[in-house]
């Protein structure tokens, strides 16, 4: 299926509607950062993900991933072009330039990640691991640690994965039963079984790094006594030459609903040489700076699928003759009109577009957020990008599910139909909602660890500052009205969690819902205020009104939602649900 990068939104975003370069002014390392290296950037990595993975997403599809005898081999092709990719530094963007990384801001490297997605989620799996590993290994290993991997990951030469779940224990990690023995030198031998395991295994690096969650034995009981451990699969040695090989293996790989292109193994460790990475039993910590990225990252995943099956239905519609329109033949001159004609079609199109140009830009905003944190020890940025991690993964994820099955609707039966490409999309899109900690997961994360435990304080200061946002008269009413909304849904909601334990999670799924809208009509407002007077300019302004008319009005019935007590959900007796 054919992809089209999005280089004049890009380029919109980061100019004129967020003036990146601002932000970057008191930032040194951003000081050789020019709008033309920035589009450089840009147009580099949408080549790359339109002439190199593009073509290879319905292969991958179709051939998947084979196992055989604790070896697994990828799709046709996948090897060479997962070469070519990294080749360009592409895992390094917003690396540790001291260790081979590029250093790019967050706010680059998010753009070029969701063209990655759209082009070949299967494909860029085995990319996003890699940086979440560098991530880790960076901001928590010795310095000893980050000559030996850092390097070699940012190359792609070695690849990453996270090692977690088992399978009895998925979100619950405090009852995992993985253990670690300390060795006299230092190590530790790690045995136990984990499972969903993505990139666990596979034939397209030399070196595989695991980042596995083990428990050192006699540390303490739950969640307090985990541990973070580096277990490579073939041990490194002081030249940089690969050593034995670990005591890992692939047991198997699970047959998938979607993704089929990216290695999904369970995971045998038999005594294992892993070695700590961080504190001793301050794993999960540590764990959660590759699970944050990979939180951020997901959210574009589910993006990147949007857009990719926007673009082939808003083709389809163009060229496909069906019907004639409500207000009489448009074409007279062939025997129907366009799909376009149809209100409900465009309807559908509109929805999509909407969806998706204003999570791209609250993307952005959010990787700006990680930037001014991160390089300006901005605390406010901080606390902002902490609140909007659940969000962007769980709003974008469930939007990118929402696109691709409208997207479906528009061809019909075509779209069920393999050969189409739509069916897939689909398929691969919803384990976004999925894996790195489910969509209800992040919004128990948002309401309970950003909502509740700051009192709403990090969440009012962004109202203030869409508040205090300069946009189009014809805005202003119904972004003010939205921000009201979602000010006293959560004073509401702080106020009456103190009283029902259940209320947090029986409300929190609408209410990241009613934040992501809010936050989405703010990026429509400003898109629209600054779009430019041309064609481009039109469809923001456009699709912005379409927002705030059919789209905005759903936070009505959120903010109903979220009034109702939690008795609503709690009172049924739990033998009633299979009555």
């Amino acid at each position: 299926m054919d992809y089209a990068i999005r280089e004049r939104d890009a380029d919109f975003l980061l100019k004129e509607v967020f003036d990146v370069q601002s932000s970057w002014a008191e930032i040194d390392e951003f000081s050789h950062l020019t709008p033309d290296l920035v589009g450089a950037v840009i147009a580099e990595g949408g080549r790359v993900a339109a002439e190199v993975m593009a073509p290879l997403n319905e292969l991958g599809d179709e051939h998947g991933c084979q196992w055989h005898d604790g070896e697994v081999t990828t799709p046709p092709g996948f090897k060479e072009a997962f070469s070519q990719m990294t080749a360009g530094g592409w895992l390094g963007v917003s690396g540790n330039p001291a260790f081979g990384g590029q250093g790019l801001p967050k706010s680059i490297a998010g753009l070029v990640e969701e063209m990655f997605w759209a082009a070949n989620t299967s494909l860029y799996l085995y990319g996003t691991l890699t940086v979440g590993t560098c991530l880790c290994i960076d901001a928590h290993g010795s310095l000893e640690q980050k000559q030996t991997y850092l390097e070699k990951l940012y190359s792609g030469q070695w690849t990453g994965a996270m090692a977690l779940t088992e399978p009895h224990a998925g979100t619950d990690l405090g009852i995992m039963r993985t253990k670690a023995e300390p060795r006299p030198d230092g190590s530790y031998d790690v045995t136990g079984t984990k499972i969903f395991i993505t990139s666990g295994e596979h034939d397209m690096a030399e070196n595989i790094v695991h980042l596995t969650l083990a428990r050192i034995a006699g540390g303490p009981a739950g969640s307090k006594g985990i541990s973070l451990f580096i277990v490579p699969k073939f041990q490194p040695m002081a030249d940089g030459s690969l050593g034995p090989r670990n005591g890992w293996r692939s047991g198997s790989i699970e047959h998938k609903m979607g993704v089929r292109g990216s290695a999904t193994s369970v995971i045998h460790y038999d005594g294992a040489q892993g070695f700590l990475l961080g504190e001793a039993h301050q794993g999960l910590a540590a764990m959660f700076t590759m699970m944050n990225y990979e939180r951020l990252s997901v959210g574009l995943q589910g993006l990147g699928a949007a857009d990719l099956a926007y673009q082939a239905a808003a083709r389809y519609a163009q060229e496909r003759i069906q019907g004639r329109s409500p207000e009489g033949p448009q074409n007279p001159g062939a025997e129907a009109d366009s799909l376009l004609v149809h209100p409900d079609v465009r309807r559908m199109l509109l929805t999509q577009r909407a969806h998706i140009d204003s999570c791209r830009a609250l993307a952005v905003y959010a990787g700006m957020q990680l930037d001014l944190a991160k390089y300006a020890q901005d605390e406010r940025a901080d606390r902002l990008s902490q609140l909007l991690t659940p969000v962007v993964k769980a709003y974008l994820t469930d939007r990118g599910l929402e696109c691709a099955v409208m997207a479906q609707q528009v061809l019909g039966g075509h779209g069920y139909i393999k050969e189409w490409g739509m069916e897939q999309i689909v398929r691969d899109a919803r384990i976004g909602q999925i894996y790195e900690g489910t969509n209800g997961i992040q919004a128990l994360d948002l309401v309970g660890r950003k909502v509740l435990r700051d009192g709403g304080r990090t969440l009012f200061e962004l109202l203030d500052e869409i508040r205090e946002t300069t946009v189009d008269d014809e805005f202003v009413s119904e972004l003010d009205q939205a921000c009201d909304r979602l000010e006293a849904t959560t004073r509401s909601l702080l106020r009456r969690a103190q009283e029902q334990a259940n209320l947090p999670g029986a409300v929190s799924t609408d209410y990241l819902e009613l934040v992501g809208m809010t936050l989405c009509a703010w990026m429509w407002a400003r898109m629209a205020t600054l779009a430019p007077a041309d064609d481009f300019g039109t469809v923001k302004r456009e699709t912005a009104r379409f927002y705030f008319a059919r789209l905005l009005p759903r936070t009505l019935g959120l903010e109903r939602s979220i009034m109702a007590d939690a008795s609503v959900v709690m009172d049924m007796p739990e033998a009633l649900f299979t009555a």
